[in-house]
This record gives structure tokens, sequence and C-alpha cells, in this order.
């Protein structure tokens, strides 16, 4: 494995894992804001408790992203800076102001339902902003004129390819958080806000999967090349696939609490297991090119030695990291004092 697979397939880590920790995230958000007057089930309440402590973590690794894509990828860093100013900076305010409102809300309790409609807002908008990166990065709505680049924003946003990946980041956000939700409740013995939440999940799967083939369908004729490349993975969509099905069909069994593993930790853990098969797939069918067609791994790529300099950092850094991701997990995710207050 060359030094460029190395640091592009890092590079990927964090994107992947930053989009199944942001859906979380960002759809707790919303459906605090939907469920804000439905004081019977607690489906606030329990969205709230996911909220206090995980969006600081969360947002960890949208800054490891930026300082790996600027460290490995100068390159590519020039080019989708330049085209990416304008839905950046939203994404960037957008995120600085929905922090704000997480930090101080909780010190003013009068601006509790203000945070909860500022999350639910931008939990949709900010999910829709950040997956047009890779439509962007398919080529074709990148203009360049008397040498400076610019991104054709309108033909992004109205294109049916834009679309269905727009469509595709709200489907999955809110898909996501709700089955989290779902076993979050239910480890929290809240049977109420449970029910609401494995709903949501049972009617949004559908959608999402239908979103998830449009927009491979509509690549056909938006990105010719990403779509021939996909057929070579097949075999991974198809393993996606499955897990999805098996996903699904642990939230429609009758719940019970007599397995091993209960059933909705079933559902997260396999559709959760389907995105990092499907973007395995994307990210080795998108290769060699970060910007198609004219930044490639190779033409993007720092020098070795910055390189193995940085790796080395990135390896200590994860391994002291690590075992403070797990304590937190445990801490606010599996401790039922926790849970249950």
């Amino acid at each position: 494995m060359t030094d460029t697979v190395i640091a592009i397939t890092l590079l990927w880590i964090f994107v992947i894992i930053y989009s199944v920790a942001a859906s979380f995230d960002f759809g707790a958000g919303f459906w605090s804001m939907v469920y804000l007057n439905h004081k019977q089930t607690k489906a606030t309440s329990i969205a709230n408790r996911y909220l206090s402590p995980s969006w600081e973590v969360t947002n960890v690794f949208i800054v490891l992203i930026v300082v790996g894509l600027v460290s490995f990828f100068p390159g590519a860093t020039y080019k989708l800076g330049t085209v990416l100013l304008l839905p950046g900076s939203l994404v960037v305010l957008l995120i600085l102001l929905r922090s704000a409102f997480m930090i101080f809300s909780h010190l003013v309790n009068k601006y509790d339902k203000a945070l909860n409609i500022v999350s639910g807002v931008t939990g949709l908008i900010v999910p829709a902003l950040l997956i047009s990166v890779l439509p962007i990065t398919q080529g074709g709505f990148i203009e360049t004129a008397d040498g400076a680049e610019r991104l054709l924003l309108g033909d992004l946003i109205l294109s049916p390819h834009g679309l269905s990946y727009i469509g595709l980041a709200v489907s999955s956000t809110l898909f996501l958080s709700s089955l989290l939700l779902a076993d979050y409740s239910f480890v929290a013995n809240e049977q109420r806000a449970f029910a609401v939440y494995r709903r949501d999940a049972m009617l949004l799967g559908p959608l999402t999967l239908l979103m998830a083939v449009l927009t491979f369908v509509t690549m056909e004729h938006a990105a010719p090349w990403l779509y021939d490349n996909l057929w070579r993975y097949l075999p991974w969509l198809i393993a996606s696939a499955g897990c999805f099905f098996i996903g699904y069909t642990a939230l429609l069994l009758p719940q019970q609490k007599r397995f091993l593993v209960h059933l909705p930790r079933i559902a997260v853990i396999s559709i959760v297991v389907q995105y990092l098969l499907a973007s395995y797939a994307y990210g080795a069918a998108h290769l060699p090119y970060i910007v198609y067609p004219d930044v490639t791994i190779e033409s993007g790529f720092t020098h070795p030695n910055t390189f193995r300099a940085l790796f080395a950092s990135y390896l200590v850094g994860f391994a002291i990291l690590t075992p403070g991701f797990l304590y937190f997990w445990r801490l606010f995710m599996t401790d039922n004092r926790y849970l249950r207050q």
C-alpha cells in the first residue's frame, strides 16, 4: 500500500466516522425540536440527554478532516477551498451558531426552546450542505473562467443528482438518529419514547433506501466514470443492502429484553455496518480522483517526508484519544445512572 493510499484511507475513515456521528447528532437536534411539546413521551428529553455530551465529541472529527486534508493533500485543498468557500462558510456559521446555543442555553433556562429550534433547523441544513461536497468532487459543477474557478451552485442544487444527494443526507440523518434514539430510549426504559422513535425509524428506513437508489441511478448521467467504477464493487453494495435488511428486520420484530443483545442495538449495529460497507465501495470507486478530473491522490499529495511525520503524529494522537472515546461511550451511552436519570 502506497503512502498516498494510506493517507486517503485515513482521511476517508475520518469522513465516515464524522458522517455517522454527525447524523446521530444533527438528527437528535431535529427530533428534539419536533417533539418539544410532546411531554408525555419524554422524546425531547431523551434527545437532549444524548445531545448534551455528544456534540462536542462529534466536532472533533470535522477538525481532523480539515487538518488531514490540508496536511496530506495540499493540492486538493486549494481547489476545494476555492469552490467551497460559500457553502463551507455557511456550514461553519451554522455550526458556530448551534454550538453557541448548546453552551449558553443550559446556563439560562429561558433559552431552552430557542436551543431546540436552532439545533432542529441546523440539523437538516448542515448535512444537506456537507453532502454537496460529494457531487462536486465527481465533476461537472466547477467552471473555470479566466484562470479562476467557481462553483456552479445553482446547477448543483437544481440537478437531479444534487437533489438526490440532499435527499439522501436528510433521510439518512433522520433515519440513523431515530434508530439510535430508539435504542437509547429502550436502554433508558422510556417505553413511550422508544415507541415513537421506533415508528420514525420504520418509516424512514425505506425512504433512505429509495434515496440511495435514486442517487445511484442519477449518477449514470451526472458522473458516468464513477457509476461504471461502482459496478466493480457490486458485492460490497449487495452486502450493504443485506445489512440494511438485517437491521430493519430487527426493528420490525417484537421487541424483547431476553436476548443477549437486545434488538434495537442489533438494528443500530447492522445499519451502521451497512453505511460502512457502502462508504468503502464509494470511496474505492472514486480513486484515484479527489476532484474529477483535475486532482488525483498523486497530484495533490504532500511531500513523502511530511506525510510520514504527520502519520506518526496521528498514530500517537489516536493512541491517546481512543481510550477517552471508549470511556465517553461507556459513561454516557451505557451507564444506567445517566440513562435513567
